[in-house]
């Protein structure tokens, strides 16, 4: 653990009996939520283009939660699903002079200014989950999340492995580079066909009323993917209502899509690790500050993608459960 690391000259200083306890105050510290390290109390803000009631989010902020009470990091999360607010938000957190600023680049030209004004006032930023492509150009320290063409590319081969012809990708938010470069990357590698349907995400009924009617215009479709783990129950309720037999498979994971992949609902599902994503980047915003470490070389750190069928989905069922994975 990179944690162990940092710490490990300190503690080799120490006798073996002082070193031991030490280090048995430290994991009784971080299993009562009290901070493990008496570094100072940076202030962290993680600024995402969330929208209210996502439970990927939840996860996210979760790891992040969880890493800052380790670090002795007082972490404050905000989020918005438009860009222009998610950007006011970035602003407000420079304004406020904190030491560190996580953010998501769902739609990049609009957050450019904003990132480029931590940056001129010396606040170290690390973009998570979206934004891979320009992060680098942005001047932040590195990208944690899943490459999105990648993982687009994943399920295009689960996709043939599982003989599908016709898929339908569902895109909840327009104008997200990462979500059209997930289906863009489902259709460079599927040997069937994929049709691009764009919902209203934030309106459940009308997302499945779309994909219902698409399901009930072409009986051919045999395969839907959705982009995030709350639409998947949604395109299984369109599928049923439509009379269809088409899979639904998803990217993205919660406990209800386990439960859906164990009892044979859904097909299979994308695991992006959003936990980690959220928890790593608070960690690695600390060592920045605590040690001047960054990872990544100038390269995304990869969480995902990681393909999760039935196979797999009870041995991730308490983590789901518990909101980790």
């Amino acid at each position: 653990m990179a944690l162990a690391g940092a710490l490990s000259v300190s503690l080799a200083a120490c006798s073996s009996t002082g070193g031991k306890r030490a280090e048995d105050a430290r994991k009784a510290a971080a299993a009562q939520g009290r901070a493990a390290v008496n570094t100072p109390r940076w202030t962290i803000a993680m600024i995402t283009h969330s929208g209210d009631g996502d439970t990927f989010w939840d996860i996210v902020q979760s790891g992040a939660e969880q890493a800052a009470r380790k670090d002795n990091i007082n972490f404050l999360y905000s989020h918005d699903d438009e860009a222009q607010q998610q950007a006011q938000l970035v602003d407000a957190a420079v304004d406020k002079k904190v030491d560190g600023i996580i953010v998501t680049l769902a739609k990049p030209d609009a957050l450019k200014a904003a990132v480029a004004r931590a940056e001129k006032a010396g606040i170290p930023v690390i973009t998570v989950n979206s934004g891979s492509e320009e992060s680098r150009a942005f001047g932040a320290l590195t990208h944690i999340g899943q490459d999105e063409s990648v993982a687009g590319e994943a399920v295009g081969d689960e996709l043939n492995k599982r003989g599908r012809k016709k898929a339908l990708c569902v895109l909840h938010e327009q104008g997200n580079v990462g979500h059209e470069q997930r289906c863009d990357g489902v259709a460079k590698t599927f040997h069937g066909t994929l049709r691009k349907l764009y919902v209203n995400g934030t309106n459940m009924p009308d997302v499945q009323s779309a994909i219902e009617a698409k399901l009930q215009a072409d009986s051919s479709l045999d395969a839907v993917v959705t982009l995030g783990a709350p639409y998947a129950d949604t395109a299984v309720k369109a599928r049923d209502d439509a009379g269809s037999k088409a899979e639904i498979d998803t990217f993205d994971l919660n406990a209800k899509v386990a439960a859906s992949l164990k009892n044979g609902t859904l097909g299979f599902a994308v695991d992006q690790q959003p936990y980690l994503q959220g928890y790593q980047a608070v960690d690695l915003l600390w060592l920045y500050k605590y040690n001047g470490d960054v990872l990544g070389g100038g390269r995304p750190v990869l969480t995902g993608p990681q393909i999760v069928t039935k196979d797999q989905a009870s041995a991730l069922a308490e983590f789901t459960e518990r909101g980790t994975r």
